[in-house]
């Protein structure tokens, strides 16, 4: 069956139209700035989604469409431009050679298509089928082995189903290339330019409809690179460059957002130009930097093309980027010069798929993205080297400082006996226990108000459905440099703390950040839980939530306090809620100390810890 190149364009230019159509007839009756600036976007939209499915009459027409409209940018008047009126019967009519689409009732542009691939459907088929044929074994199975067996087996292959089951959620930043290379292409032949394309970070795995939302903003930045930014090939030999510009597009998760850079090594802004620009709207401008002028062109009206072409020369191309990136709540960034430029959109991401090395840190593990690992080594007391700057390793002839794991996390000094050394906005190394292999896990971000460190990504969850903490590269190394003066000692080891919450996450965290700190720990899910726990076990102190069903943190820290045999155990509460009632109820119950999540701080959280249980 032969694949429909309009399938997806053809709604969305239906909606596009017709939003045309209604901004038009609210332009007869008003002159309004705002609504003039809202056709042009329409049809910058309209023209660059048609030269991506390569409808050129369609793209002529919006690019006609730009040329009618656009002196009424600057002095809007009410009533219908003639010729803007004939372009959209135009419009109108090429419309009917699309498909089968009424030209009346045009239904909401669907959500954009999952990019699923098939080799993940398979994966997810595959384990599926997998389930059943140990489900089929565990049924005919008499022998206690063999039932233990095919349990195990079957947690493996559960495991590995829902693993691919949450990849298939997730769209591959690699899902963009064909359509921005494509664009850089097109682009260049308009533009009489050399250009070439590259994409990197291809592989990283993001939230399917982040990834869809910025392909609009990302087509019209390699647009303008290649109209602005790339210089001709004469220009470009004369500048001492090659002959052929590079625009390069690069994809990196890093934290809780994704990063995607359109970077060119072009002439960079022309600042006085857009100086000439502003000037002549009538603005006044002193010595713009780089931001300064950037944030400028994102509000849209202003080009620095002295010719309207096909390419550029409206203003209006930054402002679709900019409401692109506004409206997932992200941030745009620039960073330029004679050398070339680069934005960079960054937005909010909820879930990422990254490849990892899980590391050993105690009993409890830690992942740290592979991609920034530059190398995993055995280590002995003698490659360590201490100086006045702190603890240092050899990476290739060059000497980087490096902490233990646990210090990082507030926790035990010792090093261990691998050591990962690390790449971030510098190099640096840690040490750990050992390395427990390479995994492709899915990154949750942490839920608001949880109390971890800086240094955390986010969570993952192992084959058993616990989470544990994944690592931000840049975060890590930036606590290693922080790391190399001396670290406090160890904890001692006293009877366990209790840590009283029903939020699975909160504990998990604060039973890490405990035991990186040399305590032991023990877990209630409930005040009625903790209660029986007391009752039969001895605890150095308890860390107690607020908000629990059945009995609230409050009434445990006062009912213990009513109990003879504890009254002396110290209590803090570790809460959400931050009102200086809730403080004062919390001090009249009898606790020793009041965390708030919101503004958690664990070395402040530990120091509290040490004061209350060290002799």
């Amino acid at each position: 069956m032969a694949t429909d190149p309009y399938k997806y364009f053809r709604v969305e230019a239906h909606e596009i139209v017709r939003d045309l159509a209604q901004g038009l007839r609210e332009l007869e009756t008003r002159a309004d700035a705002a609504l003039i600036a809202k056709l042009l976007r329409l049809a910058h939209t309209l023209k660059g989604a048609a030269r991506i499915v390569r409808h050129a009459t369609l793209a002529e027409l919006a690019h006609a469409l730009e040329t009618a409209l656009g002196p009424l940018r600057e002095a809007p008047v009410a009533g219908l431009p003639e010729a803007a009126v004939k372009i959209l019967d135009q419009m109108t009519a090429q419309l009917v050679t699309l498909a089968p689409v009424a030209a009346v009732e045009v239904p909401a542009l669907p959500p954009p298509p999952a990019r699923v691939e098939s080799v993940a459907v398979d994966d997810a088929l595959g384990g599926i089928a997998s389930l059943h044929a140990v489900l089929a074994r565990l049924r005919a199975a008499t022998e206690p082995a063999a039932i233990t067996r095919g349990l195990n087996q079957l947690e493996r292959e559960l495991a590995e189903v829902r693993r691919d089951v949450e990849h298939l959620r997730l769209s591959a930043a690699g899902s963009l290339y064909t359509t921005l290379e494509r664009t850089a292409r097109d682009a260049a032949t308009l533009a009489g330019k050399r250009v070439r394309f590259a994409f990197e970070g291809a592989d990283v795995r993001v939230d399917g409809p982040v990834i869809a939302a910025l392909q609009g903003a990302l087509v019209q930045l390699v647009r303008n690179a290649v109209g602005h930014g790339i210089e001709s090939a004469a220009e470009r030999v004369a500048a001492g460059k090659s002959a052929e510009g590079l625009i390069t597009i690069r994809a990196r998760a890093r934290g809780t957002t994704i990063s995607i850079a359109c970077e060119d090594d072009g002439r960079g802004l022309d600042l006085a130009a857009i100086r000439a620009a502003v000037r002549k709207r009538g603005g006044e401008v002193g010595e713009l930097d780089a931001a300064q002028a950037f944030r400028l062109l994102l509000r849209g009206g202003i080009s620095t093309t002295r010719e309207v072409t096909e390419l550029s020369g409206r203003g209006i191309g930054l402002e679709l980027v900019s409401d692109a990136v506004r409206s997932l709540r992200g941030e745009v960034t620039v960073a330029t010069g004679a050398h070339g430029t680069t934005i960079a959109l960054i937005v909010p991401v909820a879930v990422t798929a990254i490849s990892v090395i899980n590391v050993a840190l105690g009993e409890r593990v830690v992942a740290i993205p592979q991609a920034a690992v530059r190398r995993v080594s055995r280590i002995g007391p003698a490659d360590l080297m201490q100086g006045s700057a702190g603890t240092t390793l050899v990476f290739d002839d060059i000497t980087v400082p490096a902490a233990p794991l646990g210090a990082l996390f507030g926790g035990s000094t010792s090093h261990g006996r691998t050591a990962v050394f690390v790449a971030g906005d510098t190099l640096a190394a840690f040490t750990v226990d050992r390395t427990l292999g390479v995994d492709d896990i899915v990154v949750r971000a942490v839920p608001a108000g949880t109390p971890i460190d800086p240094i955390v990504w986010g969570m993952a969850l192992d084959p058993a459905g616990q989470p544990y903490v994944v690592v931000e590269p840049h975060a890590l190394v930036a606590a290693v440099h922080r790391a190399q003066r001396a670290q406090p000692a160890p904890a001692k080891r006293l009877a366990p703390i209790l840590v009283v919450d029903d939020s699975l996450t909160t504990r998990m965290l604060e039973q890490s950040i405990l035991e990186s700190a040399g305590y032991d720990v023990e877990l209630a899910v409930s005040a009625e839980d903790a209660l029986v726990k007391l009752a039969s076990s001895s605890y150095a102190m308890m860390l107690v939530d607020v908000e629990m069903p059945g009995m609230d943190g409050f009434s445990l820290v006062a009912e213990v306090r009513a109990r003879p045999a504890l009254a002396h155990l110290p209590a803090v509460l570790v809460t959400s809620r931050d009102a200086p009632a809730d403080r004062e109820r919390g001090a009249a119950a009898g606790a020793q100390g009041y965390v708030v999540k919101g503004r958690f701080d664990q070395g402040e959280l530990l120091a509290l810890i040490r004061r209350l249980v060290q002799p």
